[in-house]
């Protein structure tokens, strides 16, 4: 039996500082194109203008602030697109013509641009945080829904069988086999699902010009801000970096306890 490489007490470490020289190296290229005029100053900022202009927006633009109302915004959206999707996901599974007749629907649902159904949402909803979580709720669901399915629908059948000679009532079987048969693909849909509520609810903020990270991009980029700007979208990015940062985390707590 091969035995597995042992890569030291830092190895975790080692990916982290490769894609962490990864993305310096490409902002140093970028820089570099950028001043030998590759790339038109007036479109993408340099690097270090963005830098620089950090402490400016994170001072007179209340960044942090608009950072906790779109994180907000998204720990709703993304609490309600779980629980609604996870029991949808298995409803389906459980009921074979229910799955016949709406896979495909929410399939549709998962690729139908959400976002530009705005004016419709505003006008239930008004101008308001609920229509940037209904809409985002609305676009994240369906990932979930298919994945969960899918997940329960793959489990393995001698799995199953075990089950049965050992007399386990459905509930036993559902959280002692398909569920942890099911989590990766479920956690998969999650990952998805996130995606889209980040863009729905930074998208929609942008739209609306209604608080968050998403109002200040359109306010900065009107001014022609550009390095704050770009700015903006870095705090957009740090955001999503911690919500899926937390997720990995949730995974495999729940890997050990399953």
């Amino acid at each position: 039996m091969a035995k597995s490489l042992y890569i030291g007490p830092y190895g975790r470490w080692l990916p982290i500082a490769f894609g962490a020289m990864t993305v310096l190296g490409a902002f140093v290229l970028l820089e570099i194109l950028l001043r030998v005029g590759v790339i038109n100053r007036y479109i993408v900022p340099l690097p270090s203008e963005v830098l620089l202009s950090l402490p400016r927006i994170i001072v007179e633009e209340k960044v942090l602030a608009r950072c906790r109302e779109t994180a907000f915004e998204m720990l709703i959206s993304s609490a309600a697109v779980i629980a609604i999707g996870v029991p949808i996901g298995v409803a389906l599974y459980r009921y074979k013509a229910l799955r016949n007749a709406l896979e495909d629907w929410f399939a549709a649902l998962a690729a139908a641009p959400i976002v530009l159904a705005f004016p419709l949402f505003l006008v239930m909803f008004g101008r308001s945080a609920t229509t940037i979580i209904v809409m985002s709720v609305v676009s994240g669901v369906a990932p979930i829904i298919l994945k969960t399915t899918e997940g329960l629908v793959a489990t393995r059948p001698v799995l199953l069988n075990v089950g049965k000679s050992l007399k386990m009532t459905q509930s036993q079987m559902f959280w002692k086999i398909l569920l942890p048969s099911a989590l990766p693909l479920i956690f998969t849909g999650i990952r998805l699902g996130w995606t889209f509520v980040l863009i729905s609810v930074v998208g929609t903020e942008f739209l609306i010009n209604l608080g968050g990270l998403g109002q200040l991009i359109n306010d900065l980029a009107e001014r022609y801000d550009m390095p704050g700007t770009y700015a903006a979208i870095g705090f957009v990015i740090l955001v999503s970096i911690l919500f899926f940062i937390s997720l990995e985390r949730v995974e495999q707590w729940l890997g050990r306890r399953t």
